[in-house]
C-alpha cells in the first residue's frame, strides 16, 4: 500500500522525510476509521510495510499523565499476530481476525479515497 501512494504521489521510495509523512498521514487516516477521537487522545492505525500494521493511542488520564498503548500486528504465513509490550506474541482470535480484516478493508478504501482527492487536487 504504501510503496502504490509513493509512486501515485510520485514520492521518491529513497526519501526517508517524505515516507514519514505519508506513514503520518496513513496513520491520522487510519486513526480516525473506528469514530470520532475524544479530546486529549490521538489515534494511529497505519501499515509500516506489506508484513506489519500499526496501532498506537495517546490518551491523558483522569490526574493529566499521558498514557500510550501500541500494538503492533504481524502478518505471517502461520497467521497474524498481535504483538503488545510486556505480552507474549499471540495469534489473534477469530473474533480479533475478523475486526482486523475489516479495519484493514476500510482503510484501504479510504487511504485511496483520500489518495484520490489528493491526486485530483494537485491535477487542478
Amino acid at each position: 500500500m504504501i510503496n502504490y501512494i509513493k509512486k501515485a504521489l510520485s514520492v521518491p521510495i529513497d526519501k526517508d522525510e517524505e515516507y514519514k509523512q505519508v506513514i503520518r498521514h496513513e496513520a491520522k487516516i487510519g486513526g480516525s476509521l473506528f469514530g470520532k477521537i475524544p479530546d486529549k487522545h490521538r489515534r494511529e492505525f497505519f501499515c509500516l510495510d506489506e508484513h506489519t500494521w500499526v496501532w498506537h493511542e495517546e490518551w491523558q488520564d483522569r490526574i493529566g499523565h499521558w498514557q500510550s498503548v501500541t500494538t503492533r500486528y504481524e502478518v505471517r504465513p502461520q497467521g497474524i499476530f498481535k504483538i503488545q509490550p510486556n505480552m507474549p506474541h499471540r495469534r489473534l482470535s477469530d473474533q480479533e481476525l475478523s475486526n482486523f480484516y475489516l479495519a484493514v478493508k476500510l482503510y484501504g478504501n479510504k487511504v485511496t479515497k483520500e489518495l484520490q482527492r489528493l491526486i485530483d487536487q494537485s491535477l487542478e
